[in-house]
Order: structure tokens, then C-alpha cells, then sequence
């Protein structure tokens, strides 16, 4: 055996979507807590061992999680892994590539060279690197590999799709995913302006709105977590006369009560790629996924 899929229960359902279009096997991580809160973490151990193993979890809810992962690939390695990818679609701690304030430490920086002390290699999806050029500067020194999702949600708007749409994303940094989404599908693109002042305290404002009226409009973002900004900006675009008004992001972060809050926002549909398992993750990104690990070599047939 050559390469295999190593994946925590969480993720085990996006895993086995992958193995199937790898054409590799999954293998189960076991992992349990001490009463202390320390993690024991297991692999499975394979007769020939593996020597191309990919770690599959997303790093949402990152802190546990970031030492789960360290210590699954020590074992790894220990059991004969001559390489160790770390396959994250969601990487927790890129927000934070700058220190904002005095005391603060870069965590983006922190976390990206842990990820480079400990792997070979590192696939994602649209990490939230804004001032940052390419995941290559987060993870130096490894094959680091940032997949846009777009083309799964384009896939997905397809579907159903009103050309007289209206994409909306709620301020400039939303741009870049706006762009890729709207141009395959001829869509109109609006864009906002928000200025935060906390992290569910936003101010937003979209310049153009008027353009709305009369048409059903879908917010693109990268993620959501709390719901704020899309409930704001849902609120505009039903007051600029929006007929509809819907969400589409790459991560969805948000909780069941955010959920039920963007609803009661008028917010009628929210959709997701399934990088963050939830109620919401209904695009599925394995063959995306699946791509980048055969661009990479990791395939079985690579050297």
C-alpha cells in the first residue's frame, strides 16, 4: 500500500467522499480524552505500512484539534510514513496575518510554521489570506496548495440558477470570491463597504443597491461564523426591494442559533461547501480535493 486517507470521526463522512474519488483507502483516527483533557490519539497500523498518508481534518474550532493532529502525525511516521500531508479544508488562525494591535501575537505566522515543522505537505480551501500573497508564505519550506471553491458553488448555482440574480458580496475583501462565482455565471456583481468595530459589530453599506429592485440577490462570502454581516446585509437588500435574498460562503462556521437567526433575517437559503460539517455544508468539495492531491504527486502510481 502506498498512499492512504487518515481522518478524524468528524470529518469521516468528507473523507470517504475523497477515498472514493482517489480511489485509496480511508483509514479511521481514534481519539479520546483523558479526564485531564489530554488527547490519546491512534492510528491505524498497516501490514505493509503506508508510505503516503493524508491527514484529513479541518482545523475549525482549532485548539485541541491543533495538537490532535501533531500527535497522529508523529504516529504516522513512527508506523512507517515516509511523508505526511495535512489536508485541512478549513484552516483555523489565518485571519490574523498582522498584529493589530501592540501585544498581539501573528498567528497566522505561528500556526502556518508549526504546520511546516510537522508535514510534508498542505491542501486547504480559500484560506482567509488577504494581505498575505500565497499559502506558500504561511507554510514555507512545504507543498502548500490553497483550492478555490468556486468552482463547486458555481456547480451547485447551476442548478436553479436566475440569470437576473444579483451577487452581492458584503464589503472589498469579498471581491475575489464574488468575481469567480458571478463571471461563469453572467451574473451583475455588487459590492459593500463595512467597517468593524467588534466581532458581531458591523457597519455596512452597499453602494449601488438600488440596482436590486425586483431581483432575488445572493451574498458571497468566504465564510460566516456569527452571521452578523449577512444579517446586515440582508436587511439592505430587502429594503432596496431584493425579491430574494440568499447565502452562499465557502466555510460555515455558524452555529445553530446563528442559523436560525440569518432565517428569521430573511435570508431564505444558505448554502455552504462541506469544508465544516453542519446543516448547512451541502456542496461537496471531494473532487476539487481530489485534484490538488494528484497536481501534488500523492496519488498512488507517484514516486
Amino acid at each position: 500500500m502506498t498512499t492512504a486517507i487518515f481522518a478524524f470521526a468528524e470529518c469521516v463522512t468528507q473523507a470517504q467522499a475523497l477515498a472514493r474519488e482517489l480511489a485509496v483507502p480511508l483509514r479511521p483516527i481514534e481519539c479520546r480524552a483523558f479526564p485531564d483533557r489530554e488527547s490519546l490519539v491512534r492510528v491505524p497500523v498497516d501490514a505493509p505500512p503506508v508510505t503516503r498518508a493524508i491527514l484529513f481534518r479541518s482545523l475549525h474550532e482549532p485548539n485541541a484539534k491543533l495538537v490532535e493532529i501533531l500527535l497522529a502525525a508523529a504516529a504516522l511516521r513512527a508506523n512507517g510514513a515516509r511523508r505526511v500531508m495535512l489536508l485541512a479544508p478549513y484552516l483555523g488562525y489565518m485571519r490574523q496575518d498582522m498584529a493589530f494591535r501592540r501585544g498581539e501575537a501573528v498567528s497566522q505566522r505561528v500556526i502556518g510554521r508549526l504546520i511546516a515543522d510537522h508535514f510534508d505537505g498542505l491542501v486547504t480551501v480559500d484560506p482567509h489570506l488577504h494581505r498575505t500573497a500565497s499559502l506558500d508564505e504561511v507554510a514555507p519550506s512545504i507543498a502548500a496548495m490553497a483550492v478555490p471553491a468556486a468552482p463547486a458553488l458555481v456547480t451547485a448555482l447551476r442548478r436553479d440558477f436566475d440569470p437576473g440574480t444579483m451577487m452581492v458580496g458584503p464589503d472589498r475583501e469579498a471581491l475575489p470570491w464574488v468575481r469567480k462565482i458571478a463571471e461563469p455565471l453572467g451574473a451583475a456583481m455588487l459590492i459593500g463597504e463595512k467597517c468593524r468595530s467588534g466581532d458581531r459589530d458591523v457597519a455596512l453599506a452597499l453602494p449601488g443597491i438600488e440596482r436590486v429592485r425586483g431581483r432575488p440577490a445572493i451574498i458571497v462570502d468566504d465564510l460566516v461564523s456569527s452571521g452578523s454581516t449577512l444579517v446586515g446585509s440582508a436587511a439592505m437588500l430587502h429594503a432596496a426591494g431584493a425579491t430574494r435574498v440568499e447565502a452562499i460562503v465557502t466555510h460555515c462556521l455558524a452555529d445553530a442559533v446563528d442559523l436560525a437567526r440569518l432565517h428569521g433575517a430573511g435570508i431564505d437559503r444558505i448554502r455552504a461547501s462541506d469544508s465544516v460539517p453542519g446543516p448547512a455544508a451541502t456542496i461537496p468539495l471531494a473532487a476539487i480535493l481530489a485534484d490538488a492531491i494528484r497536481t501534488l504527486g500523492w496519488t498512488d502510481g507517484a514516486q
